[in-house]
């Protein structure tokens, strides 16, 4: 016989994962504002080896539109702007031999709109497998009854189930409707 509890808590686990992996993808799109967290995807070729950007220079935020890459070692300046012209990040780099700097351009209305369907269609992703998860969970305690579980019990797992299911619905919306105002505003 199955345990209710431990069977909603993986599904409440799994759920938490997928509301993680929305902020984690949230937190890459350029909403305008310079946000070190758009460079996570650039590998840089350090010593013959793929390395994650900042393991090779200290990337920091001087200002809201700017990011300044200052990498360890003065030759690498080649290499971290080839990876980030490379990569998806869309900005050119411009270099005066010590510091890279990212100059982020306001978007458009236009691009602004194009980020918040881009962000919608990722929460939609989430939101599918946090009902999947649900889905996945119903069908193995409506299993269970045929392995003794209680119609009670079972029903009563499924009203906790909805509600952790609601719960996580509610967190991608409203992490949703955050990068919304944050890409929106001007």
């Amino acid at each position: 016989m199955i345990d209710v509890k431990e069977t909603l808590n993986a599904a409440g686990e799994r759920m938490e994962m997928a509301a993680m992996y929305l902020d984690e993808q949230l937190s890459r799109v350029r909403a305008g504002r310079a946000n070190v967290a758009i460079l996570d995807g650039v590998r840089v070729n350090s010593y013959g080896s793929m390395v994650p950007l900042n393991q090779v220079a200290n990337v920091s935020v001087p200002d809201a539109r700017t990011i300044a890459i200052r990498p360890w070692d003065k030759k690498a300046i080649r290499d971290i702007e080839k990876a980030i012209m490379d990569s998806d990040v869309g900005i050119t780099p411009e270099n005066n031999g010590e510091i890279i700097r990212l100059a982020i351009p306001q978007p458009t209305e236009e691009r602004r709109r194009e980020l918040v369907k881009q962000c919608n269609k990722i929460g939609e992703k989430t939101k599918v497998e946090v009902r999947n998860a649900r889905a996945e969970t119903k069908e193995k305690l409506k299993k269970a009854i045929k392995d003794g579980l209680s119609e009670d019990n079972e029903k009563d797992a499924e009203l906790e189930l909805q509600k952790i299911h609601d719960k996580y619905i509610k967190k991608i919306d409203d992490l949703l409707d955050e990068k919304t105002k944050e890409i929106m505003t001007v």
